[in-house]
């Protein structure tokens, strides 16, 4: 039996004052072990610092869509203009060290009995987005794992399959036999839940539980260093929305 705790932490897209906050919670519930489902960088101010706080905790991690970008010289054209201008000052602060780093990511990881991804696992590759049990039955029938983790909407929610599939209320479940969960962390970054609060998960495989926590940061701090770069405003004001 697994009785390792897990910080599951997502879309922390360079938000450095949530980051560290969902940090010190984590430290004080125990956790033992951090896992990440993608999008380290983007949107926010701290990419490089953000890399580096993933990369000192050992987190095992998956490439998120804004990492890609971040990392390949690719065209941006499918993205939406405010988010592209992103991408491109991000990929200025990055080391060639962070590129190969995001560059080597899975987009897919298997983790001691879970699986872990940024999008779906039928296409991971194409981005797709989960907002009801509609768009996340073609996720169950590649899901070999009773638990499958993922981020990519920055709302969390609960999937899960025993016949058929459903959406459930999140905040701590039990996880029950018999049963598929594809679990969103939220984010912790950029929430878009209408709560601000930086959101992350914790899993404890031996307990059957998977608990929703929500953190409060030093968004005013945020906001001013997306002011003093540059970024555009509407990235400082949707934090404090949550949308």
């Amino acid at each position: 039996m697994d009785r390792s705790k897990y910080a599951i932490l997502g879309d922390i897209h360079a938000n450095l004052e949530a980051l560290d906050a969902v940090l010190a919670d984590a430290k004080e519930q125990d956790v033992s072990s951090y896992i990440c489902v993608g999008d380290i960088v983007g949107y926010n101010a701290n990419p490089s610092e953000c890399l580096d706080r993933i990369v000192d905790l050992g987190c095992i991690s998956v490439r998120g869509n804004h990492d890609h970008y971040c990392s390949h010289d690719e065209s941006l054209d499918d993205f939406h203009p405010l988010a592209a201008s992103v991408v491109d000052w991000t990929r200025s602060q990055l080391s060639d060290e962070q590129v190969k780093f995001l560059r080597s990511l899975k987009l897919t990881r298997m983790v001691k009995g879970f699986s872990i991804v940024h999008s779906t696992l039928d296409m991971p590759e194409k981005w797709g987005y989960v907002f009801d049990a509609l768009d996340a039955e073609a996720h169950f029938s590649y899901q070999s794992t009773s638990v499958c983790f993922h981020g990519h909407t920055h709302v969390p929610a609960v999937y899960e399959k025993n016949g058929r599939v459903r959406r459930r209320p999140f905040s701590k479940i039990n996880l029950g036999l018999g049963t598929r969960y594809f679990i969103n962390t939220g984010s912790v970054g950029q929430p878009r839940d209408g709560d601000p609060r930086a959101s992350y998960v914790i899993y404890s495989p031996s307990e059957h539980t998977c608990e929703l926590r929500r953190i409060p940061y030093n968004l005013e701090e945020t906001q001013n260093k997306i002011r003093a770069v540059g970024l555009p405003e509407r990235l400082a004001r949707r934090l404090e929305l949550g949308r």
